[in-house]
Formats: structure tokens, sequence, C-alpha cells
């Protein structure tokens, strides 16, 4: 058995490097996570402290509107530092990108009011979101591009799952978090100084991820592909050039699960709490119960993607949500058992969606590609995967990826 197969494990079995590799990429991904859904969970609470006083709803909106900014910045995000974790490593590519986010949370924690230095406290938020929104553009390719190539081969899938159960994780600590302040503090505690609390533990939490991820080794994959001098000058450029279909399925999957889950899951419950009046505290529960079921549920996704195939769970994804989008809105009302039930239904569906994303962008491209843009390298035991069962179910599976390369 050659070096590199004894240290990367075997094909069905990961060493306890690997191990390591994967528990402390999805940890960094969970806290780097909490730092971004931490500002929809708590925007109810601020809203009126960073904008001149008036409108509640009005202040909110303009909250969720800096929100909505941050995600301009998504896209730059991922090519920049996509592109950076190409040409220097996973490993610092993710020390980069979570660095920025808790840098940007703890600006936020203790960034001064509208009341206390007028335009600039909005200009500081938008700011802060700008910077958390470059890194989250660049958190999502490469911390799955750490999770799969720190894997063994035929446990690629399982590992890159894990990318988005910890994004899960991340927003299930923010609700949690939110119910836990909302439930122990007055409403003028909360609207004071209680939310400030949520992003200095978010801050915290991305220094724990930090230190994590400082711990572990580069993954082999990007080391093997510097070694050999394949590195790409202009990846992304190469990407759209060489695999232009390919590229355009993986940026319109992206951009259509991303919108629903932000608004299904991270924003449900402050759009609850505002247009039913339903008490915040309860909305939080609420949001809290849906993501314990929907990283639960997860795994189950992965199997079932594995046995029936990625397009056919997509396409309940999208159908369903064609589907229960305005009856659902129409039907809400300021009952927490309403609440919990819409956001039940709408985890379930995501599921079809969170189960597949990372998987069908491993299988679109090599490891010399943008981080953004994921492949399964091709090595030595390709062949062997292709004629064993797991590589059959595998090319079954691959069905959206053959239709995009096709």
């Amino acid at each position: 058995m050659s070096a590199v197969t004894t240290t990367m494990g075997t094909g069905t079995r990961m060493s306890r490097a690997q191990r390591k590799a994967v528990t402390a990429g999805a940890i960094g991904n969970t806290v780097e996570w909490v730092d971004w859904a931490v500002y929809t969970t708590f925007a109810p609470l601020f809203a009126e402290k960073f904008f001149p006083p008036g409108n509640p709803t009005a202040d909110l909106l303009s909250t969720l509107a800096v929100f909505a900014v941050g995600f301009l910045m998504r896209p730059i995000g991922g090519a920049v530092l996509g592109a950076y974790a190409d040409r220097h490593g996973r490993k610092k590519g993710l020390m980069l990108t979570i660095s920025l986010m808790a840098g940007a949370a703890f600006v936020i924690a203790i960034s001064p009011t509208y009341e206390q230095i007028g335009l600039f406290a909005p200009l500081i938020l938008l700011l802060a979101r700008l910077v958390q929104g470059f890194s989250a553009g660049g958190e999502f390719g490469s911390s799955s591009a750490f999770l799969v190539e720190s894997a063994a081969p035929r446990r690629r899938a399982f590992a890159g799952s894990w990318q988005q159960v910890s994004v899960g994780g991340g927003v299930l600590i923010a609700s949690v978090m939110g119910t836990i302040i909302t439930s122990t503090l007055s409403e003028a505690d909360q609207a004071s100084w209680g939310w400030r609390i949520a992003f200095a533990i978010g801050g915290l939490l991305g220094l724990v991820g930090l230190w994590l991820r400082v711990s572990v080794a580069e993954t082999e994959s990007f080391t093997r592909v510097e070694s050999s001098g394949r590195k790409q000058a202009n990846p992304l450029v190469s990407m759209f050039r060489d695999h232009p279909k390919a590229a355009l399925l993986v940026v319109g999957i992206t951009i259509a699960g991303t919108l629903i889950y932000y608004i299904w899951v991270s924003y449900m419950s402050a759009f609850a709490h505002v247009h039913t009046g339903i008490p915040l505290n309860q909305a939080l529960l609420a949001n809290t119960i849906a993501m314990c079921v929907f990283l639960v549920l997860l795994p189950f996704g992965g199997i079932l993607s594995d046995k029936v195939g990625r397009k056919p769970t997509m396409l309940a994804f999208a159908i369903g949500f064609l589907l229960i989008a305005f009856p659902t809105f129409a039907l809400m009302t300021a009952d927490f058992w309403s609440i919990l039930a819409i956001e039940l239904v709408s985890v379930i569906l995501i599921v079809g969606y969170s189960a597949n994303c990372a998987v069908i962008m491993a299988e679109q491209g090599d490891y010399r590609a943008p981080t953004c843009w994921l492949r399964r390298q091709e090595t030595e035991g390709t062949a062997a995967r292709r004629r064993s069962p797991a590589g059959g179910a595998a090319r079954r599976n691959g069905d959206v990826s053959r239709r995009a390369r096709a």
C-alpha cells in the first residue's frame, strides 16, 4: 500500500486525521454561520437602534435591506476567497473567512446607535454586513472543498453532507440564543443590550472556530495538486470557459436554494412576529424546533438521494415550494402551532436541496477548479470505484452532473 493510501485511509473508512479534519471543518463552519444567522434572528430587536426613529416595520425592513446588501458581496467573496483558497490552500482560506466573519460580529456588538452617532450608525452596520457577506461567499465553497477533500474516496458524499448540517447547526444555535434572550430578559433590556450579547457570543465562537482550523493540516488533495504544478492561474475563468453548462447549473441551484433557505428558515420567525403579532420568543421557539428536525433529517435526505438520485429529490424540493408558498403565507396566524407547522413543512422540503447541493457541486469539476465549483479528483482509485457497487450507485446518482456535462 502506498504512503498516500495509508495516509488517506481506505475507500470506505476514514483515518483518524481525516475524521479530525472533517470534525474540525464542520464545527468551524457551524460557528461561522452562527455569526451570519444572528443578524436575522435579532433584527426585530436592534432595528430601531440603527435607523431614524419612526415606523417599526420600516426600521425592520431597513435592517433586512442591509442584510440583503450583504448577499451582493457573496459572489464577490466566493470568487476572491475561492481563488485565494485555490492558490494558497483550503486551510488558509478557511482561516481568513472565519476571521472576517468574527471580526464583523464584534464590530456590530459594540457599534454605537443612531441616537449616538447619527447616520454613521447604519453605515457601520452596512460595512460590517458587507464584510460578513464577503466572508460567507468564500466560506461555502472553501468549507465544502475542505470536507470533501479530507474524506476517504467513498465517504466524500457523507463528509460533504456535513457542510449543510453545520450551516443548519449555526442557524439553530442562533435561534436558541434568540429564544433564551427573549425569554429571560425584559423587552427593554432585549432592545437595549440583549442583542449585543448574541453578536459578542458569535464573535467569540468565531475565535474558537479559528483555533480549530489552525490545528488541522491542509487537505492531501490540494497538497498533491500543488506539488504536481497543476494549479491554474485563473481557475474561475477556466471554470466558465471549459464547463459553462455545469457552472451555470451550480449558479442556478445555489441562487434558488439560498433564497428559499433564508426566506423560510432565517427570516420566518421575524416575519411571523412582525406580521402576525406572535411573541418573538414563541416564533423563535418554533424556529428552534424546526431546525432540530431539519438537522436530524439531513443525513436521511442524503441516504434518500443516494438511493433514488439527485434529480428526484431536488425536483421534490422545487415543486413542493411552488405548491405551498402562497397558501402557506395566506394561512399564517399568530398561533404558535400554525407557525410551527409552516416551519416544519418548509424544512422537510428544504432537506431535498440541502442534502444535495454540496454533492452536486462536488461532482462538477476537479480540484484544480475553484472551490466554489467542486468536483471529485481523478485518482488511481477512480476505475475501482466505478466497477464497485458503490461506484455504480454513484453513477446512477450523478444524473444531474452528467446532464450538465453533456
